[in-house]
């Protein structure tokens, strides 16, 4: 629910939610119109966009559309209704989609094929293809499509979210006499989207069709003796966010369970068909899905342009795409291939700092790998959001279970869109005999621990040691190799008893204990961010330096900003880097004129937390999984975790934040109207900080290929 600006503050001093991750996703869309990005990198940013989209429809707009259902009158922060957000929305998006797809058919189709990649339309198809393409159709296509004639029999079908469907006009009689209207077809999901041609009837290695142009073309093979009038591909976007009452629920893995099969049947939230589609299908489809003609997006290609991420992936050419890269290693683990060395001993010498995707996280998986087998191991305990269905983690946890280790693992089963994926997890680690948690009803569990409790014997004394990892980021070894993200791996034991004692609260029950280093939500975590941005303003008051530099995906939290207001009215260096949501207005005279916010869009995805107080030359620092939104603050489980050691916090400072505030290549400069402009200064030279990380932390491989172009 929105919440209303803090009361010295009006809804004219913050930015609309809603508008402001239209602005993030323009942004992205920005890297696919670079000229200078490859031509197959400008196909995935294109894909990741509509990617985007479709969830900003399933989530955000359906919760507006909720509200307009349930005739709320609350207002955003902003002081929008929700009507008048959901005008500005629709607004938006629909310049954004006709902006793509006009750059889709007039900039990356030309340049796709100036460098031999070609998408065949049926009216360019040669015999030998129509020959080939219509044999594809007979024998992996037409076993598994299934037309509906729409009669009384035969009402319209159940359409699944985001499937790619079409509607047939149809004349004439069928066997039973039924005068042929109106048809769907369904293409089901195990269809692939795009079909790569063979080279031998092609004059190019990579020449692909559309799915949806070869049932264009065949679909009057389902409807014998009938004649087709039209075909027209369309998609529907439904509210995919599941209910779950959690006051109700007695068991909530059954619940989630039970509500997954119904993600892909809720309520539509938008239509997109192709621009060739007449005026009365359109409508027809409309009615069927209870939308409004503002809810239509009518595009000239593809309505699943996402699908075409695949053909990024099938495509060889290497310099078509970002220069590889190898991820590096801290030197203190730089014999990790050749496992060399026991990972514990390297920890217990002193905490690693690792920082994705510029270096591995071979590392964890390495401890996990290594404290499934190892003898000493008493127990492991691990929270789980997003890993993934395929996960080395995961194996591990499971043969530590098996081996007798005590394994307990707080699986989040709300991760949205990762609920499926996570409860079979959940039920493989319990097989094996590991104690499996699903958190506290309410909260989220947000957090990033990994806990390894150890028997050693030092100075003739046994002890369980505790040897902890913390990160910014999820235990998906996938995600990290495109994530931006930190990771300390330490045996401190204050911070392992912080560790622990959350921990504790997971699994059982009473008031939660003060903890040494770290600062944790839902209890500690936003009064001390509070208290630090305070203390800034009133360092700035006695009239030395203040400063707050702090890097996060989102900044909506109404105290939060009003706090940054007021240091800034103090006096205090705010810089700010956001790479999604930001409510707050920078620059703004007598407000936010100390404040300077920037986005950085680049080959990864900026997603660590860094929270830097100059604190009189202290510099206070912390990492941590929350972002300064309600929810980090008040309903997750997250945790912001310092770093101790001087050199390590010094890498942290300048990898993860001085090198994004020195970027002119990826960086946007947002104003005080929330409008971004790109923050390219040539004559100081180019200053990339991705690249730059790269090329110190691991090795950049630059390719040797020229493009075609650039040979011509």
């Amino acid at each position: 629910m929105p919440t209303q600006p803090p009361g010295s503050y009006q809804s004219k001093d913050f930015i609309n939610r809603e508008l402001s991750l239209l602005a993030f996703n323009r942004r992205v869309f920005a890297m696919a119109e670079y000229s200078q990005t490859p031509a197959l990198e400008r196909l995935r940013y294109l894909c990741i966009l509509s990617s985007n989209l479709d969830e900003f429809f399933e989530i955000r707009v359906a919760g507006l559309k909720e509200q307009l259902e349930a005739h709320s009158t609350v207002l955003s922060i902003d002081g929008k209704t929700p009507e008048e957000t959901h005008r500005a929305v629709r607004a938006e998006v629909h310049t954004l989609v006709e902006r793509q797809y006009k750059f889709f058919n007039k900039v990356l189709l030309p340049e796709l094929e100036s460098q031999d990649i070609y998408f065949l339309r049926r009216s360019d198809w040669n015999e030998a293809q129509q020959k080939w393409i219509e044999a594809f159709f007979r024998q992996e296509l037409l076993p598994v499509l299934t037309p509906i004639g729409l009669d009384p029999a035969h009402p319209f079908p159940r359409v699944l979210n985001k499937s790619l469907n079409f509607i047939i006009e149809l004349e004439g009689k069928d066997a039973f006499g039924r005068v042929g209207a109106v048809a769907i077809v369904q293409a089901p999901r195990v269809l692939p989207r795009v079909i790569r041609l063979p080279s031998e009837i092609c004059k190019s290695e990579y020449t692909f069709v559309m799915l949806s142009s070869i049932l264009h073309a065949f679909i009057g093979e389902l409807f014998p003796s009938m004649t087709v009038h039209g075909c027209h591909q369309f998609r529907v976007t439904r509210n995919s966010d599941l209910f779950v009452d959690e006051e109700e629920v007695k068991n909530l893995r059954a619940t989630i369970q039970g509500e997954l099969p119904q993600r892909h049947f809720g309520n539509a939230v938008r239509l997109e068909v192709a621009d060739t589609c007449p005026e009365p299908m359109w409508r027809f489809l409309l009615s069927q899905f209870k939308l409004n003609e503002t809810d239509l997006y009518r595009v000239q290609g593809p309505v699943n342009l996402v699908r075409l991420m695949a053909v990024a992936d099938q495509v060889d050419r290497p310099e078509l795409k970002f220069p590889p890269y190898s991820q590096g290693l801290p030197k203190v683990l730089e014999k990790l291939e050749k496992n060399l060395y026991d990972i514990f001993a390297v920890i217990r010498k002193n905490d690693v700092l690792l920082h994705h995707p510029y270096q591995s996280f071979t590392p964890v998986i390495v401890l996990l790998q290594q404290a499934a087998t190892d003898p000493q191991v008493a127990a492991i305990k691990i929270t789980v959001y997003r890993t993934g269905t395929d996960s080395a983690l995961m194996d591990s946890l499971i043969l530590a279970a098996k081996n007798g280790k005590e394994v307990t693992v707080a699986v989040e089963l709300l991760a949205r869109f990762d609920e499926e994926a996570n409860i079979g997890w959940a039920t493989k680690l319990e097989e094996a005999g590991a104690h499996v948690i699903f958190g506290v009803v309410g909260y989220k569990t947000h957090a990033k621990m990994l806990m390894v409790v150890r028997r050693e014997v030092d100075n003739s004394k046994v002890m369980m040691r505790r040897y902890v990892h913390l990160g910014t980021g999820n235990y998906h070894p996938g995600t990290t190799r495109f994530y931006s993200d930190f990771g300390l791996l330490s045996c401190n034991p204050n911070i392992g008893e912080d560790v622990s004692e959350i921990f504790q609260q997971l699994t059982g029950l009473g008031k939660p204990q003060p903890l040494l280093h770290l600062l944790q939500a839902p209890f500690t975590l936003h009064t001390k961010i509070l208290e630090a941005i305070n203390s800034e303003a009133e360092i700035a008051r006695s009239g030395k330096p203040a400063s707050i530099i702090a890097k996060m995906n989102s900044l909506l939290e109404p105290q939060i900003i009003a706090a940054l207001y007021d240091a800034s009215r103090a006096g205090v260096k705010i810089q700010l880097i956001v790479r999604g949501v930001c409510a707050l207005r920078p620059g703004v005279p007598k407000l936010s004129e100390n404040i300077h916010v920037r986005s950085i869009i680049g080959r990864y995805l900026e997603h660590h937390r860094i929270f830097l107080f100059n604190a009189n030359g202290a510099k206070n620092l912390w990492l941590s999984s929350a972002d300064w939104m309600e929810r980090n603050f008040f309903r997750r489980v997250e945790t912001a975790f310092p770093i101790l050691d001087p050199k390590l916090k010094r890498r942290v400072i300048q990898e993860g934040l001085r090198s994004l505030l020195s970027d002119n290549c990826q960086a946007w400069n947002m104003d005080k109207e929330g409008k971004y402009r790109l923050a390219r200064h040539r004559t100081k030279g180019e200053r990339c900080a991705q690249t730059e990380l790269m090329k110190s932390l691991g090795h950049l491989h630059q390719t040797a290929y020229p493009s075609k172009t650039a040979q011509k």
